[in-house]
């Protein structure tokens, strides 16, 4: 080989060493960029400041790693990439199980050719003797479209006395621009993905399509007075669960006299029997009240016929026990949850080997409930006197012991009373087994409004945040039931619209409702 070709082959191989050096370093950064957010998610989760980040707040930091993950790959596969061209080799195409599209799924195929079919030794036009297929998922930006609706008129060319038309469909809005679909799509885009009115007019406006978000709450208030009876027959059947769940959270609303907001609360009423594996049907129910005081809960749970809540130790489910009822007075039954995050705080920041040791038995009882979950409640039960008495037990002398020997004046004596103070109520998942550890049902359906309360800022007025509650109830039981809401609620309305008879309005409830055969399929 001549100098020149071996100047030739230096400079190639230096170029190929260089992209390999600069693929390399990209790897290297997106790797430290993926480690920084893994450790801001572990400071996140179980950092100091608290016990951990709601769900979807850990989700936030989870997904900014996934996406360095995606960052990090890419980079990988670049620099394997390189090194095997330098060695003169064909990279492999990589192997990855996309998973299985849902059949429903409207399916557009292309078929690529190769440049040429004819054999390349000359034999001639070669056959074909398979093919290689993939499935990836595309989509189509929302599109929306004009529904045109034609009621042709028909006449007698003999009298012309007779003219025939068919009659006009109800609609929520009459001789307005929106369908039914498109009013429960707004409505689960702002209840259910937390998608303000605004922010929602702001898409339409992508389309050309200039609606403002008063428009857009006049309609979605009409829809409201057409599901009231739904929400009524709701907490019908609510009033009759024998055991419900109850939390609340602050929900602000606009006071025009002042130009400020005021403190509502949204209290959630919750029924789900499927930890026990009940056949009642799930429900949450929202309830606005422009306060936090004892008289809220004491009204809207009256007629309730349940004798058993699980809340949170507020004092004001304290007053529930004293309220007369027909099938007797409250059980209340507390969160052990609210208990573990007391102590996981002293743990955090005070390194206490008392709330470590806590932390370690409250375990064990989470151990247990996770192996009960979903069976019986006479099997559940039955394993929990098994496994969970002699725990709990041992747990409150040990307490009792505890409190004797550290600072009565410290937050963990503080801790060991508060536990000890609401006892009966922290052990009455062992006499019933129905009952749950915590209140993490009704927890759950709580977030949801508080990520909508985060982008919406406020309601406009306390019948705004009354309609609020009832709708976020509707679109909460669809989730819980396995429904899409916006079908749910568009099929709903057209229903109530031509005359659904309100003695068969059990037909109408989210647990009843049939998925349309397209996306069941």
């Amino acid at each position: 080989m001549d100098a020149n070709a071996l100047s030739r082959e230096n400079a190639h191989l230096k170029a190929r060493l260089a992209e390999v050096e600069a693929a390399l370093a990209e790897v290297q950064e997106a790797n430290r960029r993926l480690e920084d957010i893994l450790r801001s998610s572990q400071r996140a989760q179980f950092g100091k400041s608290s016990e951990k980040l709601s769900p979807d707040q850990i989700n936030l930091a989870l997904e900014d790693a996934e996406f360095a993950q995606g960052v990090l790959e890419a980079a990988q596969e670049k620099a394997e990439a390189a090194l095997q061209r330098a060695r003169g080799e064909t990279p492999p195409k990589p192997a990855r199980n996309r998973g299985h599209l849902p059949p429903h799924l409207p399916r557009i195929e292309r078929v690529i050719e190769p440049a040429s079919t004819l054999c390349p030794c000359g034999c001639g036009e070669m056959a074909r003797i398979g093919e290689d297929i993939s499935e990836r998922l595309d989509v189509i930006p929302a599109q929306f479209q004009v529904l045109v609706t034609r009621r042709p008129k028909y006449a007698c060319r003999r009298c012309s006395q007779a003219v025939v038309q068919a009659h006009a469909p109800e609609h929520v809005v009459p001789g307005g621009l929106p369908t039914e679909r498109l009013i429960a799509w707004i409505m689960v885009s702002k209840f259910g993905d937390h998608l303000p009115f605004y922010r929602q007019a702001g898409i339409f406006e992508r389309q050309g399509l200039h609606l403002d978000r008063g428009t857009l709450g006049n309609w979605v208030g009409r829809a409201c007075f057409h599901l009231m009876p739904v929400v009524d027959h709701m907490r019908a059947h609510l009033r009759g669960a024998d055991r419900i769940f109850v939390d609340e959270t602050r929900a602000p609303v606009l006071d025009p006299g002042r130009k400020a907001t005021k403190s509502g609360f949204f209290w959630a009423v919750v029924s789900d029997d499927r930890g026990h594996g009940g056949a009642g049907p799930p429900i949450v129910l929202f309830h606005y009240a422009p306060g936090r005081g004892k008289q809220h809960p004491l009204k809207f749970l009256a007629g309730y016929r349940g004798r058993f809540l699980q809340c949170d130790a507020y004092q004001s489910y304290n007053a529930m026990t004293g309220m007369e009822r027909d099938n007797g007075p409250w059980q209340l039954v507390y969160c052990w949850t609210h208990v573990r995050r007391r102590f996981v705080k002293r743990f955090e920041n005070e390194g206490s080997p008392i709330a470590e040791e806590m932390l370690r038995q409250i375990a064990l009882l989470y151990q247990i409930e996770k192996v009960v979950r979903g069976k019986l409640p006479a099997d559940r039960l039955a394993a929990r006197r098994e496994h969970a008495t002699p725990i709990i037990a041992a747990l409150k002398p040990w307490l009792e012991v505890q409190l004797s020997r550290i600072p009565q004046k410290s937050q963990l004596a503080e801790d060991i009373r508060y536990t000890l103070a609401h006892w009966p109520g922290l052990i009455r998942f062992l006499e019933n087994g129905t009952l749950e550890l915590d209140t993490n049902p009704v927890e759950n359906q709580i977030r949801p409004i508080a990520l909508t309360r985060k982008n919406a800022l406020f309601a406009g007025n306390e019948v705004g945040a009354e309609n609020w509650a009832m709708l976020a109830s509707l679109v909460a039981t669809c989730k819980m039931s396995g429904v899409n809401p916006v079908d749910y609620i568009s099929t709903t309305l057209h229903a109530i619209l031509e005359g659904h008879p309100k003695a068969r309005i059990e037909e109408l409830m989210p647990w009843s409702f049939a998925q349309p055969s397209s996306l069941a399929a």
